[in-house]
């Protein structure tokens, strides 16, 4: 195995000129598509599925009942109509079909979920993979024979068999099967951000050895196929509240209906249990019961396409309530590899002295950072002239800041952050060169990492790090901002450099030097205050805070801890995808607004259309304002409009409604004003067109 180096070619997905796209979509075919839909909508009839819906099953109970005295129409009481067979059948018809359609609209958008899902299965079939033995032996196996911790050899050319980390290599991958990203993503090992692949992706050149992080039937491509498959969907609280809200607004309708009988009995004009189901029919709302679940599911499959994968509904749908969102830096902000740009000697030293005194603080530091510190310190010339075998490799940590080599005779190569040198070479009775804060804040005021290199007790010089911010952050900045989510950048980076970044990209605030326990503490005093926090980040570092915000989103390329820890994970890595998923969420939430507002709004207006002529003997023809027909013509016209409404609003159910960057009260006002006024002005239109050909036909 030749694990050599793969092409120094930049391969972000966030390079200069790209453009994010989103999962591609699978051809459907459309035929088979609505036929699936039409047969489901039968299957769904069954009782066991229609009790979930209260409103509906409600309708599915009436529709037995009718179907019952269209049989005999004289079961209690002799019926008032002069052919009460044609006006019962009618209406049993009418009923099935506005049940039907229901359960139409819903499988409809579990099929265009399903027909998604397959397309991503198809990019997930068996491939054989090269395991990889502990003695070092390669044998095929088929790739859902792999468990987590079996190790693979990959080269180019192969489908990667499952999710995994690398441990050894640097390739480029292609990502496009997964994320719809055209442009290779160079993957490497010793990285937090770049060191994790995708099952069905595949290596595009050189080799790696990865191990695999998941079991069969876990993996990214797996989750998107269940949330689009709907496997783990359940009720959102906000779905469940609406669907017990609806409930006992049909309730209400079924006992207002049932006072009717005794006033109808009063005024002496009788009205039968068809007549009265008709009614209460009318009456519920329908529309919005009927729509409810096409609307959830649309909105998730909306999510999945946005290349998201989320543990549950209830997680995307918080991000609506979001304002306030926590951005880590690396690899969130910034593509997350610094690589090292410039050696900058002072107190006297040469380039090269320099040069060889990074690379011995670096010759074990295997992180893309380390490395790139390695190939730099190379081009000048520096060797490593010690024995590797007696030197020892000091681990980088959180609390000091500093990493580097225990040389043979004593001697201490050290890098590390500025301050944290200063206090190493001050135990070490050194003293720090003047030119030493100069050179600091230059590179600070650049928006770069400044790392001092020392021996011992003396400062060779300082390292440039350059971080890339991905483009195009400045403008999704300012759609949060006009979104009015306050924005707060975390970063483990010193104060000048956090605020040229912070100043750059636009956030509100930024927090410098910060550690994970700050990150937590932040989050923490936001939530005291108020806010619905929502974090975003890529590292180990970062798992804590993304537990404990509102919402935890981690970038694809983050860590396997920090992807556990969070609720959503990103597989554009982009740290403003949370603008994505609020809009989506707000599309969702907004679109069961205005068919709900909708729905009620006709129940009023067909309210007023039905009762005038039912209670005939009362007296309030005066009320027919619709100057409709007759009793039985509005009960028929009303049914018909109740039950065509429903796939009148499919698309808009499916597609959501326009949506614009707006807060969430001007955004409901917006679209209360349209739908409830359309809701209360269609319905009259609508039942007047109906009962007019009703009349026409001389149906009944």
């Amino acid at each position: 195995m030749n694990l050599a180096p793969a092409s120094k070619a930049k391969s972000s997905r966030f390079r200069s000129g790209d453009r994010r796209q989103a999962v591609k979509k699978p051809k459907i075919n459309t035929k088979k598509l609505y036929l699936r839909a039409v047969r489901d909508a039968f299957v769904k009839l069954n009782p066991g599925y229609a009790i979930k819906n209260p409103v509906m099953f409600l309708v599915w109970l009436g529709t037995i009942l009718t179907l019952v005295f269209t049989i005999d129409p004289n079961l209690f009481t002799p019926a008032q109509e002069n052919n009460p067979q044609l006006l019962y059948g009618l209406l049993t018809v009418i009923l099935l079909l506005t049940v039907w359609l229901a359960n139409f609209a819903e499988a409809l958008a579990e099929g265009m979920g399903k027909a998604q899902a397959d397309g991503l299965r198809s990019r997930n079939l068996q491939t054989t993979a090269k395991k990889l033995a502990p003695d070092g032996t390669i044998f095929a196996v088929p790739s859902t024979s792999l468990r987590q911790n079996d190790t693979v050899y990959l080269v180019a050319g192969d489908i990667i068999p499952a999710d995994g980390k690398i441990i050894m290599g640097v390739a480029s991958v292609d990502e496009s099967a997964i994320t719809g990203q055209t442009i290779p993503i160079l993957k490497e090992s010793g990285s937090d951000v770049t060191d994790s692949v995708i099952g069905g992706t595949r290596i595009i050149s050189d080799e790696l050895i990865v191990r695999i992080t998941s079991d069969p039937g876990k993996g990214f491509i797996d989750q998107m196929i269940a949330l689009l498959e709907g496997k783990k969907r359940s009720k959102t609280p906000n779905e469940t509240t609406l669907t017990i809200f609806l409930a006992v607004l049909g309730l209400v309708c079924l006992l207002s209906v049932a006072t009717l009988p005794v006033f109808a009995y009063y005024v002496e004009n009788p009205i039968t249990v068809p007549i009265l189901i008709a009614l209460l029919v009318a009456v519920m709302p329908t529309t919005i019961s009927g729509l409810l679940s096409a609307v959830g599911i649309a909105g998730m499959n909306r999510v999945v396409q946005c290349n998201v994968i989320a543990t549950s509904g209830q997680a995307v749908e918080i991000c609506s309530d979001v304002n306030t969102l926590i951005l880590d830096k690396t690899g969130t902000i910034t593509l997350g590899n610094r690589l090292a740009e410039e050696f900058i000697p002072i107190n006297g030293h040469s380039l090269e002295e320099m040069a060889h005194i990074a690379l011995a603080a670096s010759i074990f530091d295997d992180t893309p950072e380390g490395k790139s510190i390695i190939r730099l310190a190379q081009r000048h010339g520096a060797k490593f002239d010690y024995d590797a075998n007696q030197s020892v490799k000091v681990e980088f940590t959180e609390e000091n800041q500093i990493s580097g080599t225990n040389l043979p005779g004593g001697r201490e190569a050290r890098k590390g952050a500025v301050g944290a040198i200063k206090e190493f070479i001050r135990l070490c009775n050194g003293q720090a060169p003047p030119e030493l804060n100069a050179v600091y804040e230059r590179i600070s005021h650049q928006g770069g990492t400044p790392l001092a290199v020392c021996l011992d007790q003396e400062i060779y010089g300082v390292i440039y790090l350059k971080d890339i911010i991905k483009p195009g952050i400045q403008e999704r900045f300012q759609q949060l901002h006009r979104m009015g989510i306050n924005t707060i950048m975390l970063t483990g980076d010193n104060l000048i450099t956090a605020s040229v970044i912070a100043q750059e990209i636009g956030v509100n605030e930024f927090i410098a030097e910060a550690t994970p326990e700050d990150k937590v503490n932040v989050i923490h005093r936001q939530q005291a205050a108020g806010a619905v926090v929502a974090m975003t980040g890529d590292g180990t570092n970062d798992a804590p805070a993304l537990t404990k915000a509102n919402v935890g989103i981690v970038m694809n390329t983050g860590t396997q801890a920090a992807k556990e820890a969070a609720d959503i994970i990103d597989l554009d890595s982009d740290p403003t995808k949370l603008i994505d998923i609020i809009s989506i969420t707000k599309q969702l939430l907004a679109t069961r607004g205005v068919l709900t507002a909708f729905s009620l709004a006709n129940d009023i207006a067909k309210y007023f259309a039905i009762i005038p002529l039912i209670i005939t003997s009362a007296n309030l023809q005066s009320l027919n304002f619709m100057n409709l027909s007759s009793a039985n013509s509005a009960v028929l016209s009303t049914l018909i409009y109740n039950a065509l409404i429903i796939p009148a609003l499919i698309p808009l159910a499916l597609r959501g409604v326009q949506l614009k960057y707006l807060k969430s009260n001007q955004l409901l006002q917006r679209h209360i004003l349209i739908y409830a006024l359309g809701g209360l002005i269609v319905p009259f239109i609508a039942i007047r067109l109906i009962d007019m050909l009703i009349a026409a036909t001389e149906w009944v």
